[in-house]
């Protein structure tokens, strides 16, 4: 079906794009100038308006393959194509604009250009999500797959099972795995080894395959060169399944060294010196603002803290923060005064006697926290990045938790990932510290933004907040 006419299918994919665009265009004029609710007169000719579709048309068909909307999503959620239609047709906006300020054509209409924006995102997402539902349909009941071969049994190769098993409508059938060292029978969900490594030199001449994924372990690895080049000799679409995923990040970039390839071990975004400036500058600006709004939360919380319990109003304790470096972390005292030694020798639990009965307050709504955008502002901390630690702590985590030291590659934070998902408290350590590498890798300006909404929503009525 669909496989044996793939290059027809593209031509005609791109083609109904450019359908859609002509049609939501068209929309957007009517709607501004042909509608009878509409007087405003259109100030060119539609004939005028018109003619730009032979410009704009094939514009954005050029944006949507810039963005990657013609590669083959099997694999993709929807959500990260729902991100390139809207940047394509941000940038297709833009484009238009200054198309339009560079020749002083100052009668067409910008309202319509928004217009046309927001019609043309609206249909080409109901069209793509009903194209994408048609050929998981398709895919579920046997159509338009791909049939996979896996060479070497390893850890990433059953990943890669499980995520192929559990979602059917990807359209991949994987027909066996070849093996030197797992025997011939041996089932994993479904896929059965069928034989030796040194089969496939028989098999790729006689099986009708699409894909050969190449998963060894990894001290298999010196048989690497010797199947890509027979893989490739056959002309079979091939792929590589590392089997170091544990210490690769999701995203591993390369750096040319004089044309050797040297793959970066932890991508940090935040190591570069602009995205440094720039988070800094939002660390700045949300410390301030923070500060002057809840100023009169923090008086009435000291005031509090004083008639109701005797001792300081603050507690100042020592964390580990970027680069290993300790710093002096600030909260309002929600506990009775203790020893150091006795404060620091256990987590605070659910229903701690030591917790004061405001301190219980101000901790289930995050309250405690509010002078650490001090912290922040003196430059120890973020508003945003994995929570700090005492000493004591770090020195256990990072001999038991794999990667946990990775987390001081950044400044720590007031809030997190792993607070937003739940990670805070009296919870898994394990999970915490992924969730807080997801955040290092992943880090861009929006993502801070997006954990400082959900903190107000989620993270001040956390019921793991003790």
């Amino acid at each position: 079906m669909i496989k044996d006419h793939q290059k027809a299918f593209n031509h005609l994919h791109l083609v109904l794009d450019a359908i859609v665009v002509a049609i939501s265009y068209l929309l957007a004029w009517y709607l501004k100038f042909g509608a009878p609710w509409q007087n405003e007169p259109p100030g060119l000719s539609m004939t005028q308006y018109m003619m730009a579709l032979w410009f704009i048309v094939p514009g954005y068909v050029v944006l949507y393959y810039m963005m990657n909307l013609y590669t083959p999503k099997r694999a993709t959620l929807r959500r990260y194509e729902l991100v390139n239609i809207f940047q394509a047709n941000l940038f297709g906006m833009i484009g238009i604009v200054v198309v339009l300020y560079v020749i002083k054509q100052i009668h067409f209409s910008r309202s319509m250009i928004l217009m046309f924006f927001g019609i043309n995102m609206v249909l080409t997402t109901i069209f793509r999500s009903v194209l994408r539902s048609l050929l998981e349909y398709f895919r579920r009941k046997g159509y338009n797959v791909k049939y996979i071969l896996m060479v070497g049994y390893s850890r990433a190769g059953e990943e890669y099972i499980n995520r192929v098993s559990n979602n059917p409508q990807w359209g991949y059938v994987i027909r066996g795995i070849l093996d030197d060292h797992v025997p011939a029978g041996t089932l994993y969900r479904g896929v059965k080894v069928i034989g030796r490594i040194e089969n496939l030199e028989y098999i790729l001449p006689e099986n009708n395959l699409d894909e050969i994924d190449i998963s060894l372990a990894l001290g298999d690895y010196n048989k690497l060169e010797q199947i890509v080049s027979m893989c490739e000799k056959s002309g079979v679409h091939t792929k590589f399944i590392p089997d170091y995923n544990s210490l690769f990040p999701a995203n591993p970039y390369t750096e040319d060294v004089l044309g050797l390839s040297v793959v970066n071990i932890r991508n940090v975004p935040l190591s570069d010196p602009f995205n440094k400036a720039i988070k800094r500058l939002m660390d700045l600006l949300c410390s301030i603002i923070a500060i002057v709004l809840t100023s009169p939360i923090m008086l009435v919380t000291a005031i509090a803290i004083k008639l109701t319990s005797p001792g300081p109003i603050m507690f100042r304790q020592e964390r580990i923060g970027l680069h290993n470096k300790p710093f002096e972390m600030y909260k309002f005292r929600s506990m009775v005064v203790q020893k150091e030694e006795a404060e620091s020798k256990e987590w605070t639990t659910k229903d701690d006697p030591r917790v004061t009965s405001v301190g219980r307050f101000i901790r289930r709504f995050s309250i405690d926290e509010l002078p650490q955008f001090f912290n922040v502002l003196k430059g120890d901390m973020s508003v945003v990045g994995p929570r700090p630690e005492r000493p004591q702590f770090v020195e256990k985590f990072k001999e038991e938790i794999p990667r946990y030291m990775v987390k001081h590659q950044v400044r720590p934070g007031l809030t997190g990932w792993a607070q937003i998902n739940g990670y805070r408290g009296d919870t898994s350590i394990k999970r915490r510290v992924e969730h807080d590498i997801y955040y290092i890798e992943n880090w861009t300006p929006g993502f801070d933004i997006k954990i400082m909404l959900l903190t107000v929503f989620r993270m001040f009525i956390d019921k793991n907040a003790y």
